[in-house]
Parts: C-alpha cells; sequence; structure tokens
C-alpha cells in the first residue's frame, strides 16, 4: 500500500516537503518499507490519506536512507514507525500521556483513530498551539518503555 505515498529518500526532499506544505498538516512516517507494523501503518495512511487530505498532506521516509540520518538523529528516532507531524514547517507536539511529544511511536489501532489525531493536530494548529493533546482514549495509544541515555 505505500507505493500510493511519495517516499522520501533525501535530506533535501524532506527539507522541501517540510517548507512547501502550507495550511496542512505534514505527516511523516520514518520507518522501513518491510516492516511488519510499518505496513501496517502505511495502509493506515495510504486508506485515510484522501479522508485528511483537505487539511494534511502524508509522506513516508525512509530511516536507512544515509541522507536522511540527520532527521533520524534530530528527532530521535529509536523505535519504529515513528511519525512526525508538522504545520507551515513548525514542528507540531502532541500530549499522549508518554514522555516524548516529539512523535507518535507505533502504529494507530484503526483508520479513525489517525484521522482524530490528524484532525486535533490542525485544529490546534490553527489556533496558533504547537502542541496538542492527544484526542484518543489512553487504550488506544501505543505505549513503550522509553530508554534515555546517562540518565
Amino acid at each position: 500500500m505505500s507505493y500510493l505515498l511519495p517516499m522520501l529518500t533525501k535530506k533535501a526532499e524532506v527539507d522541501s516537503i517540510i517548507r512547501n506544505t502550507i495550511d496542512k498538516v505534514l505527516v511523516l512516517r520514518f520507518g522501513r518499507a518491510e516492516d511488519a507494523i510499518c505496513l501496517q501503518l502505511d495502509d493506515i495512511l495510504s486508506k485515510s490519506s484522501r479522508e485528511v487530505s483537505k487539511f494534511s498532506h502524508v509522506a513516508l521516509v525512509d530511516i536507512d536512507s544515509e541522507d536522511i540520518q540527520v532527521y533520524v538523529n534530530y528527532f530521535d528516532i529509536t523505535l519504529i514507525p515513528s511519525t512526525v507531524f508538522f504545520f507551515n514547517a513548525h514542528h507540531m507536539k502532541m500530549d499522549s500521556g508518554s514522555a516524548d511529544h516529539t512523535k507518535w511511536i507505533g502504529s494507530f489501532y484503526k483508520k479513525q483513530d489517525f484521522i482524530d489525531v490528524v484532525e486535533a493536530i490542525f485544529r490546534g494548529a490553527m489556533k496558533g498551539k504547537l502542541i496538542v493533546p492527544c484526542p484518543l482514549p489512553p487504550q488506544r495509544i501505543p505505549r513503550f518503555q522509553l530508554l534515555y541515555k546517562d540518565v
């Protein structure tokens, strides 16, 4: 299903899409095309992309691409898939009850969960917010044990 969504493999492509996506939420999925959970997430993203196309744009980022490592390091992407959100070139954060508000880790349980999250980010961004509360109930938010280096 991921062939329906643009795949970014170069830093210049990521820079360009962040800069040029105006008045829409940019959804960047960092992961690998052959990873099972990435495939599950890509399926949800591709099936939802048309429904959210009025207020968002979705693209996939190949985490193994050498040129992309600057973003992998910047967003501290250690678990995949990790989904990062932007609005008018500003990094949008979501408080989902975890210590890390910078990205969504894992897949969504269903298509509507993804749509709800993108809609919440869009509404918050339109009000000038850079961090929004997660609209999903806690049982539908993937939980991961976050390990911090040197802590």
